[in-house]
C-alpha cells in the first residue's frame, strides 16, 4: 500500500514539473503564443485549486481506495489525451480533466496512508516517505521533461504517465484496503462550482487581457463575473452549516496572514518558474535538455531545504522562519531582474539556489501556523486551506506575471525585457510580504511558542506539515 500510494503522488508531482521543461517544444510544434501556454498551466492548476478539498471528502465519504484508483484512472486517461492532442485547444481540455484525476488523487493517497498507519510514530515514518518522492517528483521533473522532449517531442512527457498509472491500478485493485468515515461532512457542492468560476472567470481576464485589450469588454465583462461570482460564494459559504471554506477561521490573524503569505508564495513561485526554461531557451538559446537542467537548482534547493525548515520553525519560531525565507526568495527573484542573454550560468544559478532555499523555508512553516491558528480537530482542513490557497497563488502567478510579459511586449519591448519585469514583479511582491508578515506577526510570540512543541509532537501536524512543504504547485 505504501508503494501505491507514495507512486500516485510522484506521479502528480512529478507532472507540476515536468510540463514546464516541454513548454518551449510545445509553443514550437503546436504554433501558439504566450497566452496558450499560460492555459496550458493553469488549466491544470486551477483545477487542483478549487477541487483540492472536496476530493478529501469524496475520499473519506465515499470510499479512499475508490476515489484514489478513480483519480488514477482520470490522470492516466487524460495523460493519454494530452498527447494525441492535435491543437492547444484539446491540450488545454486533456489538462483540465488532468486537474480532475490530481485532485481526486493527492488526498485521497495521503488518507489512505494514514488510515493503513493507525500507530502515530508508523504514520509519520510513512508520510514522510510520502513526502520524500513528492520531493524526487519535483525534483527529477526538469531533467525528465528535457530528456524526454529533447528525444521524442512534448507528448513523451505525457505518455510517461500511462504505464505508472496502469501499474498503479493494477496493483491497487489487488492490494490497497477500502478505508472511509461515515461521518465526514456533505460535500458542498455550490461552493465548489462557484469557487472554480469565480477564480476561472479572473483568470480569463488576466491571461486574455494581454492579448485583447484591459479594456476589451470582453475582458472587463470577465473582471465583473469574478466579481459577482466571488461575492456569491462568499454569501454561499456564511450560509452553509458545512460550507467546504468557514469563513470564521480568517478572524484568527495567525490563520488569515498565514494563508495569504501562502498564497504570495505560489504566485512567485509557480509564475516565475513558468518562465525559467522559457529564459534558458529563447533568451540565451539553450537546448530544451539543457534548459531543464539550469533550472535544477530551484527544486534541488527546495528538496534539499524543505525537511529542515519545519525544525527550523520549532526552534526560532514560525514568524522568524517566514520571513527570512520569504525575504531571501524575493531578493533571489530581484536578483533575476537584470539577468540577460550574455549573463554566465555561473552567475545565474546561485540566484535561483536562493530563489528555492527561500521559498523551501516557508512553506512548512505557514502550513503548522495554519494549522496552531485553529483546533485540533480542524488541524486537516487547515492544511487543506494552506494547500489551496498554494494553488489559487500559483494560478494568479501564472496569469498575472504573463500579463506583464505580453503588457511590456505589447509596448515595444522584447521577450527578454519582459521576463526581467516579470522576476522582478515577483521579487517585489515577495520581499513586500516578508516585510508585512514580520510586521502583522509582531505580536504573536505566544503563538509562536505555543507552535514548536505541537508540531514537533503531534503527529498529524507533522504529517500535514511535511506534505504541503513538498507540494510547489
Amino acid at each position: 500500500m505504501l508503494t501505491v500510494t507514495c507512486l500516485g503522488q510522484f506521479m502528480v508531482l512529478l507532472d507540476n514539473t515536468i510540463v514546464g521543461a516541454a513548454l518551449p517544444d510545445v509553443q514550437h510544434r503546436l504554433h501558439t503564443q504566450l497566452t496558450g501556454l499560460q492555459w496550458i498551466v493553469d488549466a491544470y492548476v486551477l483545477l487542483v485549486a478549487m477541487l483540492l478539498l472536496s476530493g478529501g471528502i469524496f475520499a473519506d465519504r465515499f470510499g479512499r481506495k475508490r476515489v484514489y484508483l478513480t483519480g488514477v484512472a482520470v490522470f492516466t486517461v487524460a495523460s493519454a489525451l494530452c498527447s494525441l492532442a492535435p491543437s492547444v485547444g484539446w491540450l488545454i481540455a486533456g489538462r483540465v480533466l488532468q486537474g480532475v484525476g490530481a485532485a481526486a488523487l493527492s488526498p485521497a493517497s495521503l488518507a489512505l496512508l494514514a488510515a493503513a498507519h493507525p500507530v502515530p510514530h508508523d504514520r509519520v515514518k510513512a508520510i514522510g516517505l510520502w513526502a520524500g518522492f513528492s520531493g524526487i517528483g519535483l525534483a527529477a521533473g526538469p531533467v525528465a521533461g528535457g530528456v524526454l522532449t529533447e528525444a521524442f517531442g512534448w507528448p513523451a512527457i505525457f505518455l510517461v504517465n500511462v504505464p505508472i498509472g496502469v501499474v498503479l491500478l493494477l496493483v491497487g485493485l489487488r492490494h490497497l484496503a477500502e478505508s472511509r468515515n461515515p461521518s465526514a461532512p456533505a460535500i458542498d457542492i455550490p461552493g465548489t462550482v462557484l469557487s472554480v468560476l469565480a477564480v476561472g472567470a479572473l483568470t480569463y481576464g488576466l491571461i486574455e487581457g494581454g492579448a485583447r485589450g484591459w479594456t476589451s469588454p470582453v475582458i472587463l465583462c470577465g473582471f465583473a463575473a469574478a466579481a459577482v461570482l466571488l461575492a456569491a460564494f462568499v454569501t454561499v459559504e456564511g450560509r452553509r452549516p458545512a460550507p467546504m471554506l468557514p469563513l470564521r477561521l480568517f478572524r484568527r490573524r495567525l490563520f488569515t496572514v498565514s494563508n495569504i503569505a501562502m498564497a504570495v508564495v505560489g504566485f512567485a513561485l509557480m509564475g516565475s518558474s513558468f518562465f525559467f526554461s522559457q529564459f534558458f531557451v529563447y533568451v540565451q538559446g539553450s537546448s530544451i535538455l539543457r534548459a531543464g537542467l539550469q533550472t535544477l537548482p530551484v527544486s534541488t534547493a527546495m528538496v534539499v531545504v524543505s525537511p529542515y525548515a519545519g525544525r527550523l520553525a520549532a526552534r526560532h519560531g514560525f514568524r522568524s522562519v517566514v520571513t527570512v525565507g520569504l525575504a531571501l526568495a524575493g531578493l533571489g527573484l530581484l536578483a533575476l531582474g537584470p539577468v540577460h542573454a550574455d549573463t554566465g550560468y555561473g552567475n545565474v544559478w546561485w540566484r535561483l539556489a536562493v530563489v528555492g532555499i527561500g521559498f523551501a523555508l516557508t512553506m512548512s512553516p505557514l502550513t503548522g501556523a495554519a494549522i496552531q491558528a485553529v483546533s485540533t480537530q480542524e488541524g486537516g482542513l487547515a492544511s487543506g486551506i494552506s494547500g489551496t490557497t498554494r494553488q489559487i497563488g500559483a494560478v494568479l502567478g501564472v496569469a498575472v506575471l504573463g500579463a506583464v510579459v505580453r503588457t511590456r511586449q505589447s509596448g515595444g519591448a522584447s521577450f527578454e525585457a519582459g521576463l526581467n519585469s516579470a522576476f522582478v514583479a515577483a521579487g517585489a511582491v515577495t520581499v513586500a510580504t516578508a516585510v508585512l508578515t514580520g510586521l502583522w506577526l509582531a505580536n504573536s510570540k505566544h503563538a509562536e511558542r505555543s507552535a514548536a512543541p505541537r508540531r514537533s509532537t503531534d503527529p498529524e501536524a507533522v504529517a500535514t506539515s511535511n506534505s504541503a512543504s513538498t507540494q510547489t504547485r
